[in-house]
């Protein structure tokens, strides 16, 4: 059940300390991480040919043939033979947490297949580096239980993104934030930001024990260390299921295993799973200089609500080198267009395009919104049917023109 972690030997460089005590600083504040959702893998003949030949099959005939027969590969396949926790036999009372998820998500089906079908641009580049890492698997679908793979997903507590940061443990983690860009809705540099939290307080706290990392990136390393001590003061070992926490972090890793159990064998379970393929659908590009959604779309010929789906943390419709450098299309369009273009081109492109769309931010008012883009207030009113524009409320969407 102890996962050991690729990079134990950095346990005791400062850079790891720091960044351990700016996260338990913002635990002290909020929780890591809280579900905004819960809808809720020719023998030779005898010389003798007038003797009878039994011949066996030797072991590389049988490993060549078995190889032929594999099943084609997949997302999934690749997803299920990197788990690690389905082979686990839990104590009685844990299996039976895990049981009652299983049932749950047994009943609606439903509602596995939207999340999953929500998961499609995202799951295969996340295995790839959960695997990279020498994780478990199971990792890869933390998504699912905390944002119902929603990149854009919102608590109410402030937690934002596909990983659910809080902002505090964002900034403890250098995801940038700020009018323009959250880096916690940047699937690329969240997915980093997570994976690298996971480990870090693997390594820091719990000898590698991954389990327990991922009941701290739930209720924060302090909550479970106390909860740690107690148990193992009452003779326990002291491992995740053996620890007394708030409702909701005993049944997040029951609730994770519940669902990797019914991915691993979904037709037991009737569920029916997308398609996805092996190789991630979308393509980095480097940028430079700034550029817009808009100018990209006009530049590569695809939709703007394609690249605005791969791009969540572009909170404005565009990109600002000094926030993020990496813009995400899909992977079938012609990336040298945008590799090859130059300040010029940027500058006169910008000078004709606005954003179509303004997502409001804290702090934002109509007459600010309206000067920044050269509109009136009244056509901001008119074109989004504003029955309070005095009332406007963070992450709402303003368009931009009447179009």
């Amino acid at each position: 059940m102890t996962y050991r972690t690729i990079r134990q030997r950095l346990l005791l460089s400062a850079g790891s300390t720091l960044v351990m005590g700016l996260l338990l600083a913002a635990a002290a504040n909020s929780q890591a991480s809280t579900p905004a959702y819960n809808t809720p893998y020719t023998p030779t003949a005898s010389d003798d040919v007038g003797t009878p030949v039994t011949v066996q099959p030797s072991s590389f005939h049988s490993h060549f043939w078995e190889a032929l027969t594999l099943e084609p590969q997949d997302a999934w396949t690749k997803l299920r033979a990197s788990f690690q926790w389905q082979d686990l036999t839990l104590p009685a009372d844990a299996q039976a947490r895990v049981d009652e998820w299983i049932e749950y998500y047994r009943s609606s089906p439903h509602n596995i297949a939207t999340i999953t079908e929500r998961a499609t641009p995202w799951l295969a580049w996340i295995t790839q580096q959960v695997s990279e890492r020498g994780l478990p698997g199971e990792i890869a679908l933390i998504p699912f239980v905390e944002s119902s793979f929603d990149p854009s997903a919102k608590s109410h507590r402030g937690a934002a993104g596909l990983w659910q940061f809080m902002p505090g443990t964002g900034d403890a983690l250098g995801l940038v934030r700020n009018g323009n860009y959250d880096g916690r809705l940047d699937v690329i540099t969240s997915t980093a930001a997570a994976l690298d939290y996971l480990e870090m307080q693997a390594d820091e706290w719990y000898h590698g024990d991954i389990m327990l990392s991922l009941a701290a990136y739930n209720a924060g390393a302090g909550t479970v260390n106390r909860a740690q001590r107690n148990a193992q003061a009452q003779g326990s070992v002291g491992d995740y299921w053996d620890l007394s926490l708030p409702h909701e972090t005993m049944q997040y890793i029951p609730k994770l295993k519940a669902i990797a159990t019914i991915i691993n064998n979904p037709e037991q379970f009737n569920v029916a799973l997308p398609d996805i393929t092996l190789d991630p659908v979308f393509a980095k590009v480097q940028l430079e200089q700034p550029l817009s959604i808009a100018q990209a779309s006009q530049l590569l010929d695809v939709s703007q609500s394609a690249l605005a789906e791969l791009n969540p943390g572009l909170l404005n419709g565009s990109i600002d080198p000094r926030n993020v450098q990496t813009l995400l299309v899909p992977e079938e369009v012609d990336t040298q267009v945008l590799a090859q273009l130059s300040p010029t081109t940027s500058t006169e492109l910008a000078s004709t395009q606005t954003p179509d769309i303004h997502r409001v931010e804290s702090g934002d008012n109509l007459s600010a919104i309206a000067s920044r883009y050269n509109v009136t207030q009244n056509d901001l009113i008119r074109w989004n049917a504003l029955d309070r524009p005095e009332a406007l409320q963070p992450g709402q969407l303003l368009t931009l023109s009447g179009s």
